[in-house]
C-alpha cells in the first residue's frame, strides 16, 4: 500500500493517473479501473488510489511491465470505412480499425487510442493518438468540441423541423443537448442533411433522424473540432503536424483559443520539387527564301531535342474533390430514367425523333430528266454482238 504525499500538504509531481494516461497506457477513466483491479504497482506494492502523486513513472508497472515515460504528442486523422468496429478485438471475429491501421500509420508510430467511437456501419474522420490525457479531453462533452455528420436519409422533412434541434430534444429517458442540423440538398424524399453537435452519445445522430421519421442509409462524420477529413482516402491516415498538436492541447487543456481549421491532406504542403533540366539552345533559324532550297539539296534537318519537363509548383493544389454520392438521392425508378435519356434502346430512354421528310412539304417532288426517246441507256461497256 502507498501513501498519497498530498496527505502531507506536498505536490511535487502528477497524479500517477494522469502520467500514466499521459504515457498512453489508457484513458484516466481506465486507469482508474486499473488501479482498482490492483493492476497497477509501484515498487512491487500495489497503488491504491489514482490520487497518488509522482514525480514520474519510474518503478511503476501495469501488469508486471514497467510504464516507459511519456513520449510526445501524436495526433493522427484516420478516415475509417464502413465495416469495421472501433475497438481492439471482436469476439466474434469481425474486423477491426486496428487491421487496417497495420499498413496506414508509418512505422514507428506506436500504440494509440481511438477519440471517441465511429459504429460498424458509420465511416469518416476517426482521430488517433498516443495521449490518454488528449483523447479524453477531447471525449468529454464539457469540453464543448464539435463533431460535423452528414446523413443521406429517406422520408419527408423539412428545414423548419430540423431547425427545431437546436433546442435540443427528448426520447424516451435520454435527453439529446443542441444539435445543428441543415438540408444541403433533396431530390423527391431523399436528402443530404449536415450535422453538427457536442455531446455524441452512443447513436446520437442515428436515434434523432429515426425518431424525426427518416431513414439513414449512410452516415459520414467530416469533422472532429478543428479538425477535417478534407480528401483523406478511405482506409487512410495523416500525421498532423508536431507544432499543430501541441497549440491545440494547449489551447483545448488551457482553456485557450481553438485552432483555425486543419484539413487532410493539408491544403498549404509543399509538392515535391523537380529539378529543372538544361534546354539546349535552339539553332538559328535560315534565311527567309532558303528554307525550301536548304531543304532539296542538304541533308535532313536533326530532331528538334525533347522539351524539358517543367518543376513542380511550389504550392500543391487540391484536387477536385469527387462527389460519391452523385445519384444517390435518386429512387431506383428515377435512376432508371436519368441513365436511359438519350440512348436508345434502353428502359426510360426518348423515342427517337422521326426523319424528316425529303423535300418541302406542300410541294411536289421535282421529277427527273426524262430520257432522250430511242437511244439506249448506255453503261459505259460495249455492247456484244
Amino acid at each position: 500500500m502507498t501513501d498519497s504525499p498530498e496527505q502531507s500538504g506536498e505536490r511535487s509531481g502528477e497524479r500517477i493517473a494522469k502520467l500514466l494516461a499521459r504515457a498512453g497506457v489508457a484513458s484516466r477513466r481506465e486507469v482508474e479501473r486499473m488501479i482498482a483491479d490492483g493492476r497497477v504497482r509501484l515498487n512491487d506494492q500495489p497503488v491504491t488510489t489514482p490520487a497518488t502523486v509522482l514525480p514520474s513513472l519510474k518503478g511503476v508497472t501495469v501488469d508486471g511491465q514497467p510504464v516507459r515515460a511519456a513520449e510526445a504528442t501524436r495526433l493522427f486523422l484516420f478516415h475509417k470505412p464502413s465495416g469495421l468496429i472501433t475497438a481492439e478485438r471482436d469476439p466474434n471475429g469481425k474486423p477491426t480499425i486496428y487491421t487496417a491501421l497495420r499498413n496506414a500509420l508509418p512505422r514507428g508510430a506506436g500504440r494509440v487510442m481511438p477519440v471517441g467511437r465511429l459504429d460498424l456501419n458509420t465511416e469518416g474522420l476517426l482521430l488517433l493518438t498516443n495521449d490518454g490525457e488528449l483523447k479524453r479531453a477531447l471525449e468529454l462533452p464539457a469540453s464543448g468540441v464539435p463533431r460535423t455528420y452528414r446523413a443521406r436519409t429517406f422520408g419527408d422533412i423539412s428545414q423548419a423541423r430540423l431547425e427545431e434541434l437546436i433546442e435540443g430534444i427528448q426520447i424516451g429517458e435520454t435527453r439529446y443537448g443542441a444539435i445543428d442540423a441543415n438540408m444541403e440538398r433533396r431530390t423527391g424524399r431523399n436528402q443530404w442533411i449536415e450535422l453538427t453537435l457536442a455531446e455524441g452519445k452512443n447513436r446520437e445522430v442515428r436515434r434523432v433522424l429515426e425518431h424525426l421519421g427518416l431513414e439513414v442509409s449512410r452516415l459520414l462524420r467530416t469533422a472532429y473540432g478543428p479538425f477535417h477529413l478534407g480528401d483523406l482516402q478511405r482506409g487512410s491516415a495523416w500525421e498532423v503536424p508536431q507544432a499543430v498538436v501541441e497549440r491545440f492541447r494547449k489551447a483545448l487543456l488551457g482553456g485557450g483559443k481553438a485552432l483555425a481549421p486543419v484539413f487532410a491532406p493539408p491544403l498549404d504542403s509543399p509538392a515535391r520539387s523537380a529539378e529543372r533540366a538544361p534546354v539546349p539552345a535552339a539553332a538559328p533559324a535560315p534565311p527567309r527564301g532558303t528554307r525550301g532550297a536548304a531543304r532539296r539539296s542538304g541533308p535532313a534537318p536533326a530532331a528538334k531535342p525533347p522539351r524539358a519537363a517543367s518543376a513542380a509548383p511550389t504550392r500543391s493544389i487540391r484536387p477536385s474533390r469527387s462527389r460519391e454520392d452523385e445519384g444517390e438521392l435518386l429512387g431506383r425508378s428515377e435512376l432508371r430514367t436519368k441513365r436511359g435519356q438519350g440512348r436508345p434502346g434502353q428502359h426510360g430512354a426518348a423515342a427517337p425523333a422521326p426523319r424528316k421528310p425529303s423535300g418541302h412539304p406542300g410541294k411536289p417532288p421535282r421529277p427527273g430528266k426524262p430520257r432522250r426517246p430511242g437511244k439506249p441507256h448506255s453503261s459505259g461497256k460495249p455492247s456484244r454482238p
